[in-house]
């Protein structure tokens, strides 16, 4: 048989598993087929037996396929077979004032709790992270610092720090200087600096539906009206509908999600992106995008951002290194545009500055080129997770369920059937030490009862196995 030729040779087991994959895909292979011996791939694509032994690990890893005791390799899984996807929400078309519900401290008083199997936060376990080498740059950021980081730093942020995210901009085509950015402490209080620094109390605000929660909770505290505009479980919210939304509305922001939505994992096109760029621009209303996912993507390339196709600084970028590298370093930042001026004055009045030792720590550790690195493996890590909840959904939920599909982030939506109620659901999956976010939290006119939001950060074991399994049991029991 010829063997099969690769240009490049880095990661020849991942590039040997994508076309396996891809004719599982295409049921080129079906269910149930064996896969040729590990001897015989090898031989096939003129690889090493221990190459060709990854990529079937690999493969394994996905829930592809199957090792079977001294019989070899079989295909188990095929993703043609996906539930269907969750419905586009229609929420009502009024504004309102935000009324963060009291489930909202309910579901996540336990949130850090050790004893439960928990999908319900969506941020990176300490083993996905390199604790070794944050903990090296801690230590180079104390002994090499100035004041030994126990003095103000400057307002907008550490300098070095800032240097470093402008580098990182270059992967979706941002151009800018350090005097562009301004730290903050995550990227809510980057979110809360730049609604300050574009609204007043009273004033409307559009955010996608359904939405992470704690957007809602900001508007509440600024005393801000929200406009909820549908979102596509695949693409996000759609320009045309914004733009037919502003007419009949006084919108004078907007919050969005573009790149891996929290909680529908959906990623705008980045034609959409451009035209919803154009479209506020236009219209002089200033977008706040949250780009906190945009580096924890699925596939090849990293997505653009609105940030992106800004050319007039209407574009206030907002992101943090909470989900990729160090939730409790606190470490975010905005690129506000033409507002950047009042945002350092809204910080400047709130929290002067940010948390010196830890900037200059993350500064470091960007300096040394491991984050690109740390970011692969992060990013294999969870969408291999991704596709294991997946399955374990499929084979535990009722067949009536219904699951988005995210090419990126940490969550899924599950939409089940309508007689569920997700509270409920919660507080029966709490008496088994299983936390889930119910769906009622990611709108403000309450809806989603019947939608669950469950992350996929936590990798896959017996333990996940079991609580997917028991919140399966559940369900059935309240249908």
């Amino acid at each position: 048989m010829r063997k099969k030729k690769f240009h490049d040779q880095d990661h020849l087991y991942l590039q040997v598993a994508e076309g396996l994959e891809k004719m599982i895909g295409e049921e080129t292979l079906k269910i149930g087929d064996k896969l040729p011996s590990v001897r015989m791939l090898s031989e096939e694509y003129g690889i090493s037996m221990g190459t060709a032994f990854q990529a079937y690990y690999h493969l394994e890893g996905k829930g592809l396929i199957e090792a079977r005791p001294k019989s070899g390799y079989y295909v188990r899984f095929n993703f043609r077979r996906m539930p269907g996807l969750p419905r586009i929400a229609e929420p009502e078309p009024m504004t309102s004032e935000v009324s963060v519900q009291e489930m909202i401290t309910a579901v996540f008083n336990d949130i850090t709790s050790d004893d439960l199997i928990n999908f319900s936060i969506a941020a990176p376990p300490t083993s996905l992270l390199p604790v070794a080498r944050l903990n090296k740059s801690l230590v180079h950021a104390m002994r090499s610092s100035r004041h030994h980081g126990i003095q103000y730093e400057h307002i907008q942020g550490n300098k070095e720090l800032r240097r470093q995210l402008v580098k990182q901009a270059f992967h979706w085509g941002g151009k800018f200087s350090e005097e562009d950015i301004v730290v903050t402490a995550g990227c809510m209080e980057a979110l809360v600096m730049c609604l300050k620094a574009v609204t007043q109390p009273g004033d409307t605000v559009a955010i996608e539906n359904p939405t992470y929660f704690g957007i809602f909770q900001v508007m509440e505290s600024l005393g801000l009206k929200v406009l909820e505009v549908p979102s596509d479980p695949l693409t996000g919210v759609d320009p045309a509908l914004v733009a037919s939304m502003i007419k009949k509305f006084p919108v004078k922001a907007c919050v969005f999600v573009p790149n891996f939505s929290n909680p529908l994992g959906s990623c705008m096109p980045d034609e959409n992106k451009r035209a919803l760029v154009e479209l506020l621009t236009k219209s002089r209303i200033p977008l706040i995008e949250d780009d906190i996912y945009g580096e924890l993507y699925f596939g090849r390339h990293r997505p653009k951002t609105c940030k992106t196709y800004d050319k007039e600084g209407w574009v206030l970028q907002c992101s943090s290194l909470s989900k990729s590298l160090a939730p409790g370093y606190r470490i975010g930042w905005a690129i506000p545009g033409r507002f950047t001026e009042q945002v350092v004055r809204h910080k400047m009045m709130h929290t002067v500055t940010g948390v010196t030792i830890t900037q200059h720590a993350i500064a470091h550790f960007l300096s040394i080129g491991r984050y690109e690195y740390h970011l692969k493996k992060l990013r294999k890590a969870l969408h291999t997770q991704c596709l294991r909840y997946l399955q374990g959904i499929m084979q535990y939920f009722p067949e009536s369920t219904k699951v988005s599909r995210p090419q990126g982030g940490f969550v899924l939506w599950v939409e089940l059937d309508k007689k569920i109620n997700a509270y409920l659901l919660y507080r029966e999956a709490l008496k088994h030490h299983i936390s889930v976010a119910p769906g009622q939290l990611f709108s403000r006119q309450g809806r989603f009862a019947n939608c669950l939001r469950i992350s996929y950060a936590r990798p896959w074991d017996e333990d996940v196995e079991l609580g997917i399994k028991v919140l399966g049991q559940l369900i059935r029991k309240m249908s």
